[in-house]
């Protein structure tokens, strides 16, 4: 069986290889985080792919593997997947349908439809992914077509293999940290590396609340998250597949689980320091390399996949927002304030530093003639000085409330 994937692999790469879609991505150096963590640290760029992601090569993989030729191809995505399925089928000249939900914003639609060109037909299905895969599956069996499965199909996780291939062709890696959404790419690069190199740890990471790979492995059986936060859209996936699964729970050696604050901070970090964009599930590899033990990476050679850079412009104010709060330089109060002028006045000569700012200010509420609750967001430059602030409101009297992000009263007012 070793065997046999390794060749399929490499049928894959010579394949992927000859196509002017698909290229080898660098596999970066990165000095910064090796002074820091005392490693060698790598990046494997496949936010560098041709659609800014790694999903391009599962995607040209299967459709390949399907002799194309008078055939027609559907898949469900709102994002990266659809974008590699579009892409390859139209470098084809195949007819290909792509089932996205009702709600899908309308910049990932048009993305699809420039690399779908005159092949592509759109369908608009369901309120929800799941209502948008049925509906897919129900097309591709009144048609005879192929489905394209975002991650539980072994050509689509052999296409993912082919980033170890590459990693191996520069280094012998000590250390490979992968995202994980629904498995296909931690599994087709964790079976390569583990068949050449069994030494070599994977080690997997994946968004709080929604880990689904997770909570499947601890359980032993696969498990669904209803409840799933989508903040790291291309990493959310409510159940993982069988395959995925059963190969995941071979080859991987820890799972890491990474909020969204934290998750924020490195993309800021990694953008301000190497002028790197990443989606949120690109950032997932590099925010978990505080979570593993420092003695672990110690002179080893350590490789991080960045496996996609399509991130929205207009969702930069929320990442800020969420890497000030896990930086604790970002902070937010319910203020009894009293209903007098210069009230204002007085809470920011007598209770702020120099270098504090009051970012949001919002009265909620006049209770009275006497007083009003006010929202106030406050943003420091030194985290210990919230010490002070509520040092100082205390001492002056300011009742208040510190509204922490995990209050359901943060997600209602912020």
């Amino acid at each position: 069986m070793a065997s046999k994937f390794i060749k399929s692999s490499f049928s894959a790469l010579q394949s992927i290889r000859s196509t002017n879609i698909i290229k080898k991505t660098e596999l970066q150096y990165n000095q910064r985080l090796s002074d820091k963590l005392g490693c060698n640290l790598f990046f494997k760029r496949e936010d560098l792919q041709s659609i800014r992601s790694f999903k391009i090569r599962g995607a040209y993989n299967k459709i390949i593997k399907s002799n194309p030729q008078n055939k027609t191809f559907v898949t469900v995505s709102a994002g990266n997947h659809a974008q590699g399925v579009s892409l390859t089928c139209s470098s084809l000249n195949i007819d290909h349908h792509v089932f996205l939900p009702e709600t899908t914003p309308l910049q990932k639609i048009n993305r699809i439809k420039y690399y779908g060109k005159d092949t592509l037909t759109l369908h608009l299905k369901g309120k929800n992914f799941d209502e948008s895969f049925i509906k897919a599956n129900e097309f591709c069996k009144t048609n005879r077509s192929i489905f394209v499965h975002p991650f539980d199909d072994e050509d689509v996780i052999i296409g993912q293999s082919t980033i170890g291939h590459e990693i191996y062709e520069d280094i012998r890696p000590d250390i490979i940290i992968s995202p994980i959404g629904g498995g296909g790419l931690i599994s087709g690069i964790g079976q390569y590396s583990k068949i050449i190199n069994k030494n070599c740890i994977i080690y997997g990471v994946e968004p709080k609340n929604a880990d689904s790979m997770n909570k499947s492995l601890r359980n032993k059986k696969i498990n669904t998250i209803d409840d799933i936060d989508i903040f790291v859209d291309g990493a959310s996936v409510k159940t993982v597949g069988q395959k995925t699964f059963e190969i995941c729970s071979k080859i991987i050696d820890d799972i890491f689980v990474v909020d969204n604050n934290h998750l924020s901070y490195s993309m800021i970090d990694v953008y301000q320091n190497e002028g790197i964009i990443l989606e949120p599930a690109g950032a997932l590899s590099i925010s978990c390399l505080d979570k593993i033990k420092q003695s672990k990476l110690k002179g080893k050679n350590v490789v991080c996949i960045l496996s996609g850079g399509n991130n929205d412009i207009y969702r930069y104010p929320d990442i800020v927002e969420k890497a000030l709060l896990y930086q604790n330089l970002k902070h937010y109060f319910l203020i009894k304030f009293g209903q007098r002028p210069g009230e204002l006045k007085r809470y920011i000569t007598k209770i702020l530093g120099k270098n504090d700012d009051i970012t949001r200010f919002e009265y909620l509420k006049t209770s009275n003639r006497n007083d009003g609750a006010v929202l106030i967001g406050i943003e420091l430059q030194e985290k210990q000085d919230i010490v002070h602030i509520i040092s100082k409101m205390e001492k002056l009297g300011f009742k208040y409330k510190k509204i922490n992000p995990d209050d359901l009263l943060y997600n209602y007012l912020i």
